[in-house]
Parts: structure tokens; sequence; C-alpha cells
């Protein structure tokens, strides 16, 4: 059992099992509320249970989630998209066992490649190059398709001032 302060001289005993405050929750993971609030932002899959006035509370399991999300962020050194890739490819349970410490370092080291991995392709560039003719072709056809863009418009805008004075 956890013990909690409850002012001066007053201790009580938590449960492993009770929900925990945002605050509590910052304090057991070391980061700020805030951090807390962002990354439920970003992560679909934190979804703390919401009271009166917006107040948290955080169930163990959503503790455990948040706990594989600062390994991956902090310890492993994932970015925000890495996580979220590693949610979709890997699942919560996942990042659940990776925050409690239970995940194959193998298995992690797999995980961490194939993001890697992603991430290096969508960062390189296209296949598809132009040439010079190619690109002044498909720039001419901009022009042209532009120019009747504003052709439709001006006629759209004439048939409604024409409808206007009858």
């Amino acid at each position: 059992m956890e013990e909690r302060n409850q002012g001066p001289g007053l201790s009580i005993q938590k449960s492993p099992d009770a929900f925990r405050t945002i605050s509590e929750v910052a304090t057991e993971l070391d980061v700020p509320q805030h951090v807390l609030r962002f990354w439920e932002s970003k992560f679909n899959q934190i979804r703390p249970l919401k009271r009166g006035g917006g107040r948290r509370y955080y169930r163990p399991e959503d503790v455990d989630l948040l706990r594989g999300v600062r390994t991956l962020l902090y310890n492993d050194g994932y970015t925000i998209k890495g996580v979220q890739k590693v949610f979709r490819e890997q699942g919560v349970k996942f990042v659940t066992e990776t925050g409690k410490g239970t995940v194959d370092a193998s298995l992690a080291e797999l995980a961490r490649e194939a993001v890697q991995r992603s991430e290096h392709e969508e960062r390189a560039p296209s296949s598809l190059t132009l040439d010079k003719g190619a690109r002044q072709t498909l720039e001419t056809l901009l022009e042209a398709l532009t120019a009747l863009k504003e052709e439709i418009d001006e006629t759209l805008w004439e048939s409604e001032d024409e409808a206007d004075q009858e």
C-alpha cells in the first residue's frame, strides 16, 4: 500500500488498485502535470476518467501505460511520432508492458528498428523525379486550369448577380 500524506502528522494507506490524481501520477513518473495532459492530447490511447470540473483520475493500467510512454520517450529515445507508430504497430499492451519493464529486450529492439526504418523512409525523397520538360508541362497545365477556374468563378458570380436583379 502507498502511504499518502493528509496534512500535519496524518497519513493514510492507498491501495495499489486505487485511482490516482494527476498530481500523484506526475510525482510518481517524475514529469510535470502539463506533460501528462500533452501526452493525453497526442496519444488517444491515454484516457483517464474525468469527473466534475475536468479532474482526471488515473487507473493503475493508465499509470502503467503512461510509464511505458515515458520509458519510450525518455529512456529509449523515441519521438512522439515514433511512440504513435509503436502504438499502431505493437499495440497498447506492448507500451504497457514496456512501462512495467516486462518487454523482452530483443522485442523492444525490433520495435525500435521498425520505427526508425519507417521514419527514415518518410524522410527519404520521393522516387518520383521530374525532368525539366515534364515539369514545364505540368506548370503549363496548372496555369490553364487556374485560368479555367477563374472563368467558372466569374460566370457563377455573373449568374448570381443576374438572379439577384430579377
